[in-house]
């Protein structure tokens, strides 16, 4: 009876030591499971607590992969930036006329434009505020090469007697350091934009003489290429035939003030666009002026979407109907015209445009100086994001359309 008894001891504990055995076994696989999710999903480097009582705050660990970025990146808010002291962003200015629908399709730009030799990049727009707190960002390496890296116009929207000259100068100094041309604009006529969505300006013709004075003694004596007051003449519809012709003389003014300040300042008058006004009608106007006599030539397409050749055989136009002296040219805005012009009436961040061609004064055109980019590409018209303001989401549209 007792070996019977030791044998059922035995037997107890031989099944309590296979159920010990099976707890070890399985704990140590968990375990084993756990060690190895932590390595391969890189989650963390520490856990628990540390030596003096806190708990040990998880370290990050970068995956090794690369992750390929998406077809079309998810747009992400941008912060807002301040104002360079320098430079101003190009209101929104939309066509007083509509635009046709797009011709054929011209060719575009290269996938990697060669920046201008000679062209001067400001070292402060807003698309390079919004690279530089963005490097992260999947769009950030096209928008930085294909925008950002090329050289724009300056504006100076803002009516400031007293800072106006410093501001101008802080440009032309940077431009003749580097050894470049600056693209400046001043917008600060009266009545600018006939009270639509970039209103402002100086208060009247006396103080617009006084501030064109103080912008005309920042431009050194360096070569510069002044775009004088967008949409002033195209857009002067507004105003009575009185008014008009007061803001035509107060533009020859200016045009005679900033070469008499500079005589290597080139200065261009408004001309619209091709899809605007008849060349002959824009000629007349100029010529009230003092375009034919008083600047450099004309300019057209600014902020606008126009195709190249267009505004070439419309320049052409113009200048022929303009007389004057031969030497007389045009620039041509092409920061947003690679695909035409959007349907009519969709002037304001229209949808599938595409950059123009990349700014350079090598035209290889007769009478066109320069293709330049005036309205700096992603700074918004007021639809995709305010008006002026730098828009992530619509420059990468430009960028890849």
């Amino acid at each position: 009876m007792s070996g019977v008894r030791a044998q059922r001891r035995a037997e107890r504990r031989r099944r309590i030591e296979r159920r010990r055995a099976a707890r070890r076994h399985t704990m140590a696989a968990l375990a084993s499971a756990v060690v190895a999710a932590g390595t391969v999903g890189g989650l963390f480097t520490a856990t628990g607590g540390g030596r003096d009582g806190t708990d040990r705050v998880p370290e990050a660990v970068s995956s090794a992969v690369p992750v390929p970025l998406p077809a079309r990146p998810t747009a992400v808010p941008s912060p807002p930036s301040s104002s360079p002291p320098a430079a101003t962003t190009a209101p929104a200015r939309p066509p007083a006329r509509p635009s046709p629908r797009p011709a054929p399709e011209e060719k575009r730009a290269p996938a990697s434009p060669a920046a201008s030799a000679e062209l001067y990049r400001h070292p402060q727009p807003r698309v390079l505020d919004w690279v530089r707190a963005h490097r992260d960002d999947p769009r950030r390496p096209l928008i930085e090469a294909r925008i950002a890296a090329q050289p724009a116009a300056v504006w100076f929207a803002e009516y400031d007697p007293g800072t106006i000259t410093g501001r101008v100068r802080a440009v032309t100094s940077g431009a003749a350091a580097a050894g470049r041309t600056p693209v400046l604009v001043p917008y600060a006529i009266p009545g600018r934009d006939c009270g639509g969505a970039s209103q402002g300006g100086a208060p009247d013709l006396a103080a617009y003489d006084d501030w064109v004075g103080g912008f005309a003694a920042g431009l050194g004596d360096g070569p510069v290429v002044v775009v004088l007051e967008p949409d002033a003449i195209a857009l002067a519809d507004c105003l009575s035939e009185e008014q008009r012709a007061a803001r035509y003389a107060a533009l020859g003014r200016a045009a005679r003030t900033l070469k008499g300040a500079n005589p290597r300042a080139r200065v261009y008058f408004d001309a619209g666009h091709s899809g605007w006004h008849p060349a002959g009608k824009m000629a007349a106007a100029l010529r009230q002026a003092g375009a034919a006599t008083s600047g450099d030539g004309i300019f057209t397409n600014v902020s606008n979407f126009h195709r190249t050749a267009d505004e070439v055989a419309y320049a052409r136009r113009v200048l022929a109907e303009l007389g004057g002296p031969s030497h007389l040219g045009a620039v041509i805005d092409t920061s947003r015209n690679g695909n035409g012009a959007p349907p009519p009436g969709e002037w304001c961040d229209p949808a599938e445009r595409a950059l123009g061609r990349p700014p350079t004064t090598s035209t290889g055109e007769s009478r066109i100086d320069a293709y330049l980019w005036v309205k700096l590409p992603g700074e918004s018209d007021g639809c995709k994001g305010a008006a002026g303001t730098f828009t992530p989401e619509y420059a990468y549209d430009l960028a890849t359309g």
